[in-house]
Order: C-alpha cells, then structure tokens, then sequence
C-alpha cells in the first residue's frame, strides 16, 4: 500500500501576499492536528516544528506577481505537480472539490478537518504564510498584515483605500468595495 500524502493551501483567496501548497507524508502518527484554521496560533506553531520533524513534506510557494501573471488556478496546479515531483510515489489526496486539471490526486471537500496528512498539509501551509506575512508587515506597516495576513478585511480595505496597492498586492484580484460607483 502506498502512503498518503494529503495537500492544502493557505492564502487562497487574500488581496496581498502569496500562496502556499503543503504535500504531507506522516512517518509517525501526531496528536491535535485539525483545521489548521481552527487551532490557535499557538497550537499551529507547536504542531509546525512536529510535523516538519516527523514527515516527508514539501511546500510550494507562489508571490503575488506570479499569481497575477498565471492565475490563481494555474498556481495551485502547478504546486501540485510541483510537489507530486519532489515526493513521488503516493497516494494523493487533496482539500476541495478540484484537481485544477492534474491527474494522479484525488480530492475531499474538508479533508483538512478529518485526514491527519492532510491536516498536517495545512498547518504547514498556513503558518509558513502567516509567517511571511508578519516579516512583510514590517516592510509596509501601514497595511497591517500582521493583523489580517492579506485577508480582506474592513482595515486592509481602507488601508488599500488610503495608500493604494503595494508590491504584494495581487492587482488582478478585483473587490468591489474598492470599484468606483456609479451614479
């Protein structure tokens, strides 16, 4: 039988920042894993150490350039295959509801909730995006990404509203609180 690698992102649907895909294979079994969005910050930093240090992983990392160049589907597709290469022989299964077109994976709608590889896959993702976002926060202060991660929130809003887009700003990603009204 071959083992399960289960795969998710982090930062999927943010204005700003990059997208992260994690490919997990336990070697060992590793309690308290969940949704990483469920768990605490401080439990996903826990749990993050753990994981890297009882698993075979690998994690794929696309900027706001490349997004708004391929797209966002594209991405994900190659982070797929990206980490399909660099892991090889497995039993592929990934969060959602679509293989972005990439053969040899299987997909389950909250897999991150109830498949520990993949649940690993996902804090790995999350907090390797999360931290990026913190260090970047002292590069544009005013936009608050410590706090919201890139995540369109009431503050990012405005901040994108007082300052404009920034270099990690994904400019093809439209949001119409900030579209021009028309009277």
């Amino acid at each position: 039988m071959m083992n399960l690698c289960g795969i998710d992102e982090a930062g999927r649907g943010p204005l700003a920042g990059p997208l992260y895909i994690a490919g997990v294979i336990l070697n060992e079994p590793i309690a308290g894993l969940g949704d990483s969005k469920k768990l605490s910050e401080k439990k996903r930093e826990a749990l993050f150490d753990e994981i890297q240090a009882k698993s075979r992983f690998h994690i794929s990392r696309f900027d706001a350039a490349q997004i708004d160049k391929l797209g966002i589907s594209a991405c994900l597709a190659a982070g797929l295959r990206e980490i399909m290469s660099m892991i090889g022989e497995a039993d592929y299964l990934y969060d959602g509801n679509s293989t972005f077109g990439v053969s040899g994976l299987r997909t389950l709608v909250k897999a991150d909730a109830t498949i520990p590889e993949v649940s690993a896959a996902s804090i790995l993702a999350k907090v390797s995006r999360d931290r990026e976002m913190v260090e970047l926060a002292l590069f544009y202060p005013q936009y608050g990404f410590e706090g919201h991660k890139g995540y369109g929130s009431a503050a990012h809003i405005e901040a994108i509203r007082r300052y404009g887009h920034c270099e990690i700003h994904r400019k093809t990603f439209k949001l119409k609180a900030l579209q021009p009204t028309l009277f």
